[in-house]
């Protein structure tokens, strides 16, 4: 079985980022969805859990990061098409993402790129050739 991963991410407001992300069209799972949390599906393996702050940081012993003002991670997710990248950067500045830099295009990577209402700093990728894509070069692995 290939592990899945659970990204935990501090919100300041649960039901704004539930209308955020489900602007994009993603779903929530309701067995793990609460005032504190929910469960926001990316993909068969890909979960990631927004939690409000003070819930958040009852998991951790240090300070919670800004993400407005710094940034502790970089969440990248690759699609399939040019065309969807486009489509879930309108959604996300329909619903109130902002584009912090222009879409890049170098030739076998296009990648754009939105924050979140909290922060959070979301990249988009289709790389061609993929997978076995080597991303620095483009040539096939």
């Amino acid at each position: 079985m290939s592990p899945r991963i659970f990204v935990n991410l501090a919100v300041a407001d649960l039901p704004r980022a539930r209308d955020f992300f489900g602007a994009l069209g993603l779903s929530f799972d309701p067995k793990f969805t609460d005032a504190n949390a929910t469960c926001m599906i990316v993909s068969d393996q890909i979960f990631v859990m927004l939690l409000v702050k003070p819930f958040f940081a009852g998991f951790i012993d240090k300070a919670l990061v800004e993400p407005h003002q710094a940034t502790e991670v970089l969440l990248c997710l690759e699609y399939d098409s040019r065309a969807r990248i486009d489509a879930l950067m309108q959604a996300a500045l329909a619903a109130g993402g902002r584009e912090p830099r222009p879409a890049q295009d170098h030739g076998f990577m296009y990648q754009r790129g939105f924050e979140d209402p909290d922060g959070h700093l979301w990249e988009l990728v289709h790389m061609s050739g993929h997978p076995g894509c080597n991303p620095t070069t483009g040539e096939a692995q």
